[in-house]
């Protein structure tokens, strides 16, 4: 319990030191990789039950030739399709905002820079460090998580590619 209340303690002091918007860096990557959890669990526990419901909704069809029949397989392939892909959009667009939150941070902190040099002058290296300081973090971390998401992004990517794309040669090798 005590290890966990140390970590708290640095996660606390880290936001700290890079102000409002490395919070906010912080809570967006708590939701994306929230979010790419649970399409990660979706693969890895629905997909291969929905896969194996429409290979049997389609072994149970007598006609499996006819305009009609391919129009059903189709659907089940384009309906699996927009399950898998559903919510990548969401991460890649989490992805997106947090380099763009960390260069928010770098203005802010540069502006916190400039305010210091209007009252001290240039004078002041110690107090201009703090202002360089909340501008840096805040970059380096919404670097840090859009890469991190990027690597399973693209992961679920192709996952979503690849279910689709054997839930369709199955379908079509039982015609």
């Amino acid at each position: 319990m005590w290890w966990l209340y140390e970590q708290y303690d640095h996660i606390e002091r880290f936001l700290g030191l890079g102000g409002n918007v490395l919070v906010a860096i912080f809570f967006l990557t708590i939701l994306l990789w929230a979010v790419m959890l649970e399409r990660w669990l979706y693969f890895a526990t629905v997909v291969p039950k929905v896969s194996k419901t429409a290979v049997e909704v389609w072994q149970g069809r007598a006609d499996k030739l006819s305009w009609n029949a391919k129009a059903i397989r189709n659907e089940l392939v384009s309906i699996q399709d927009i399950e898998n892909r559903r919510g990548l959009a969401v991460i890649k667009v989490l992805i997106a905002m947090c380099p763009l939150l960390g260069l928010l941070g770098t203005v802010v902190g540069m502006i916190h820079v400039f305010d210091i040099l209007a009252v001290t002058g240039t004078g002041s290296p110690r107090a201009m460090a703090s202002g360089i300081s909340k501008a840096t973090i805040p970059t380096l971390a919404g670097m840090v998580a859009s890469l991190s998401g990027l690597f399973i992004s693209s992961r679920l990517d192709h996952l979503a590619k690849v279910t689709t794309k054997k839930l369709n040669d199955q379908l079509t090798h039982m015609a």
